[in-house]
């Protein structure tokens, strides 16, 4: 799937036009305080989707840049999010240079991630998506052993919510139809080479009767 390209910055002598259109601030002139400089909007909002259990287990994780390059790394961020998140009845957390929101249920605690300027308002939405969708797949039941029997659900369903970062859709309906439209074609693709299979066995049988 192709990316959308991020947002492009104005040539030189359109700041003020994009800043009155809600456009991206040009970049910050020569001996210009750079804490005045407006964060560029960007289409690469989530920086990664996690799911815990109730021990801080790692049971699902996608990281969409290289905050975190290693597995030690995000291991790491993991632990202490889950430090600081599974005791309190917030549903929003700042640290690290990180806005990340969070739900729990039952046994499992489901985190989006976004930069310190990212809006949380985005970033919850792709979490309320992402629990809804998973909610239907999982039949109501979103706890940690219908998670495991269901994983491979639960990664189409984040891969239609986000894609490199970038997020593709906030309406659970959507998502639903999209996974199911998947799981569809795929079963009819298994369904067809097993056809094609039976018919080959077929042929050489009454090949070998001649």
């Amino acid at each position: 799937m192709q990316r959308p390209e991020a947002w492009p910055r104005p040539h030189p002598g359109e700041g003020a036009a994009a800043a009155q259109a809600g456009g991206p601030a040009p970049p910050a002139r020569a001996g210009e305080p750079a804490g005045l400089r407006l964060q560029e909007p960007s289409l690469y909002t989530v920086k990664a989707v996690v799911i815990l259990d109730n021990d801080g287990h790692r049971l699902l994780a996608k990281y969409y840049d290289d905050t975190f390059p290693s597995l030690k790394e995000q291991m790491a961020f993991e632990k202490n999010v889950f430090s600081k998140t599974s005791r309190t009845d917030s549903e929003i957390a700042f640290f690290g240079g990180m806005t990340i929101v969070y739900k729990s249920s039952i046994d499992l605690f489901l985190y989006v991630v976004g930069s310190s300027h990212e809006n949380e308002l985005m970033l919850m939405s792709v979490l309320t998506c992402l629990f809804e969708s998973l909610n239907h797949v999982l039949r109501k039941n979103v706890e940690k052993r219908w998670l495991l029997e269901n994983m491979d659900g639960a990664f189409l369903v984040l891969d239609e919510i986000v894609d490199g970062g970038v997020i593709l859709e906030s309406d659970p309906q959507q998502v639903i139809q999209k996974v199911n439209f998947r799981a569809d074609d795929s079963s009819l693709t298994e369904q067809s080479v097993a056809q094609v299979l039976q018919s080959a066995k077929e042929q050489i049988k009454w090949s070998l009767l001649k």
